[in-house]
C-alpha cells in the first residue's frame, strides 16, 4: 500500500469520524464573564465539554466580571476570523457596537444565560432561563410558606445592571405584590459573589435588630444565599428557621445548606445552555435554518422534600 493510498484511507476515515458532528476545524469563541459563583464554573465546564464531544475549537476568553474585557476579546475574536461567537454578557447594555462589527464580519453570535438591549438581529439567539419566571417562583414559594404572617425580606441582588439581577427582582415582586404581609425592607447588590454576599447580609443583620426582624432572605443566586447563610450562623441567627433562605440557581453547596436545615428552597438554572446553543449553530450552518430567537430552558423549584443529598451528590460532578 503505498504512502498515499494510505493518506487517502486516513482522510475517509477523518471524514467518516466528523461527519455525524460540526466539523473539527470549526472555531467559536467563548467570552465568559468570570468565576463568580458556582453555577458560572460549571456553565464554562459544560461549555468546554459539549465543545469537545462536537470537536469544536473553543477559543475561551474569561472577562473577569468587566464589560471592557468581553467587548476587546469579541473584537479579538473577530480578528481571528471564528465561526461563530458565544457570549454571556456581564450586562445588558453597551453591546451594540460590539456586535454590529461581528454581523459586518457574517460571524453570528449566540448569547448565553443572559440578554442585552440591543436589536435582535445583532445576534442569531438567545439561550436562557425565564429569569422573570425564576424570580416568580422564589416569590411564590415565599407567598404559599409564610401564608398570613408578616415576613420582612432582605435581598441580595445580583450586579447592578445585568438581566438576571433585573429580572428576578421584577419576578419576585410580582409573585408578592397584593399580599400586604410581605414586603422587601432591604436591597443591596451582593454582586453575585459569596464573599459580597456575606459582606452585606452582614450590614443588613446591624440595620435590623440584629438580624431578629428579618423573616425571609431572597437570593438572586445561590451564591449569594451561601455567604448570607454562614453571616447569619456568625450572627447566631438560624437560617434555614428564622429567618428563611430562597435563591436562585441550584448549585450543590445550597443542596447541602438543605441537608443542614439552613436553606430552604432554590430555583434551579441549568449550566448546560451550550449544548442547545451548539445545537442551533450546528443546524444554522448546515442548512440556514434559522433557531427561535429565544430558546428557555427550564425554571424548577426545589426544597428539603426533593431528596437535597442526592441533588448534591449528582451536581457535584458537573463542574460546579
Amino acid at each position: 500500500m503505498t504512502f498515499l493510498t494510505k493518506l487517502a484511507i486516513a482522510a475517509s476515515l477523518a471524514t467518516a469520524l466528523t461527519s455525524t458532528a460540526m466539523a473539527a476545524d470549526l472555531v467559536v469563541g467563548f467570552s465568559q464573564i468570570g468565576s463568580e459563583s458556582g453555577w458560572r464554573a460549571a456553565e464554562t465546564s459544560v461549555t468546554k465539554l459539549e465543545a469537545e464531544k462536537r470537536g469544536i475549537d473553543l477559543k475561551f476568553a474569561d472577562a473577569q466580571q468587566k464589560q471592557e474585557n468581553q467587548i476587546k476579546a469579541i473584537r479579538g475574536f473577530i480578528a481571528q476570523g471564528v465561526n461563530a461567537i458565544l457570549v454571556a454578557p456581564v450586562v445588558a447594555t453597551g453591546w451594540e457596537d460590539v456586535l454590529s462589527e461581528a454581523k459586518e464580519a457574517n460571524i453570528p453570535v449566540i448569547l448565553l444565560d443572559r440578554g442585552v438591549d440591543a436589536p435582535q438581529d445583532l445576534y442569531l439567539t438567545s439561550v436562557a432561563s425565564d429569569q422573570v419566571k425564576e424570580g416568580h417562583v422564589a416569590g411564590q414559594w415565599l407567598v404559599d410558606t409564610v401564608k398570613d404572617k408578616d415576613c420582612k425580606v432582605v435581598e441580595l441582588q445580583g450586579t447592578v445592571g445585568s438581566t438576571p439581577a433585573i429580572n428576578r427582582k421584577k419576578g419576585f415582586e410580582d409573585a408578592i405584590a397584593g399580599h400586604a404581609n410581605i414586603s422587601i425592607i432591604r436591597s443591596q447588590t451582593g454582586d453575585f459573589t459569596r464573599a459580597k454576599g456575606k459582606e452585606v447580609m452582614e450590614g443588613f443583620i446591624k440595620a435590623e435588630n440584629g438580624g431578629k426582624d428579618i423573616c425571609a432572605v431572597y437570593a438572586h443566586n445561590d451564591d449569594m444565599a451561601v455567604g448570607a447563610i454562614q453571616a447569619l450562623k456568625d450572627a447566631g441567627l438560624k437560617p434555614g428557621t428564622s429567618p428563611l433562605v430562597v435563591s436562585i440557581d441550584g448549585v450543590p453547596d445550597i443542596f447541602a445548606a438543605m441537608v443542614a436545615g439552613e436553606a430552604n428552597a432554590t430555583v434551579e438554572l441549568t449550566p448546560n445552555m451550550a449544548g442547545p446553543a451548539l445545537d442551533a449553530l450546528d443546524a444554522y450552518l448546515k442548512n440556514g435554518t434559522m433557531p427561535a430567537k429565544f430558546i428557555i430552558t427550564e425554571s424548577k423549584l426545589y426544597t428539603p422534600a426533593d431528596n437535597p443529598q442526592g441533588e448534591y451528590d449528582s451536581r457535584k460532578g458537573l463542574g460546579y
